[in-house]
């Protein structure tokens, strides 16, 4: 099995030329003591067994790009790169239709804290939709379960449009009170261009490995989207496991998972997502 991790953060240290942002409630502090730059990422790949990875910068560096695609430049048999954009920046607009022909970058990836669900409201990001599709773009989306219907709106009104939502739409807690609002995700298979990451799971549970309360909400999942619609990811800088363990808990520890459903949720996700332009040429098929 080719096994490929739908999300993972790197990052280097903060300088004077480069800063991070400061921690606040919208911004965390980094997830690691030390920077966790490429080179520790494909260490940890190789003693896991995890063939790609596709790299997302992490909320202190900012909206940037620069040192994932350097890094899937570098590696690009084992990386590729989920761009972070800035929507509420002018200058971001006329990037977009060339968004994929960056060497290494795959997608781009929106994220909606809490305090900003209003902006899929009041229409700011709108634009932000109508360009993804036309560019052909996979987008891949964070914002809270509660915020789901949301993008239930942008699914109808763009339906060439691939979305892809992060960690379930999980944000805080666990177990019942972090998969409180899983309904409102679940409403989100009847959308065809709609995909979900079953990623950073074992975040949100008390329980240990391998992680067995997990496993009443991703049979819902499973059945509400089925393998094909389920991107595996460990967002493994904030992990409390091991690499192996986030790949066996779906590896081993699941047993009404096939064997196809296994490879379709680990595997072959990239080829899923990217299948529809140009930059796969350059990427093998499963990153």
């Amino acid at each position: 099995m080719l096994i490929v991790d739908s999300q993972v953060h790197i990052w280097i240290p903060s300088t004077p030329q480069r800063p991070w942002l400061p921690a606040s409630p919208e911004i965390p502090a980094p997830h690691r003591p030390e920077p966790f730059t490429r080179e520790h990422l494909l260490r940890e790949m190789d003693g896991a067994g995890v063939n790609r990875a596709l790299l997302v910068t992490p909320l202190w560096e900012g909206v940037r790009n620069d040192y994932v695609l350097e890094s899937a430049q570098a590696h690009p048999d084992r990386l590729g790169v989920i761009g972070r954009l800035d929507h509420l920046q002018p200058e971001w607009r006329a990037r977009v239709p060339n968004w994929l022909n960056e060497r290494g970058m795959l997608g781009l990836r929106m994220l909606f804290r809490p305090t900003q669900v209003s902006m899929l409201e009041d229409g700011s990001a709108d634009w932000v939709w109508a360009a993804a599709e036309k560019a052909a773009i996979p987008t891949m989306v964070f914002l809270p379960q509660a915020a789901m219907p949301l993008i239930d709106r942008v699914a109808e009104r763009h339906p060439g449009l691939k979305l892809v939502i992060d960690h379930l739409g999980l944000t805080t807690g666990k177990d019942a009170e972090a998969f409180r609002d899983l309904d409102r995700v679940l409403a989100l298979a009847r959308r065809p261009n709609v995909a979900v990451k079953v990623s950073c799971l074992p975040h949100f549970t008390a329980d240990a490995y391998p992680f067995r309360a997990l496993h009443p909400y991703l049979r819902r999942v499973y059945d509400a989207f089925g393998a094909e619609r389920m991107f595996w990811g460990t967002d493994l800088s904030r992990s409390p496991y091991s690499y192996k363990q986030n790949i066996t808990m779906f590896t081993e520890e699941i047993p009404w998972l096939s064997a196809e459903d296994k490879n379709s949720i680990i595997d072959r996700k990239s080829t899923r997502l990217n299948s529809s332009h140009s930059q796969q040429s350059r990427m093998p098929s499963s990153a």
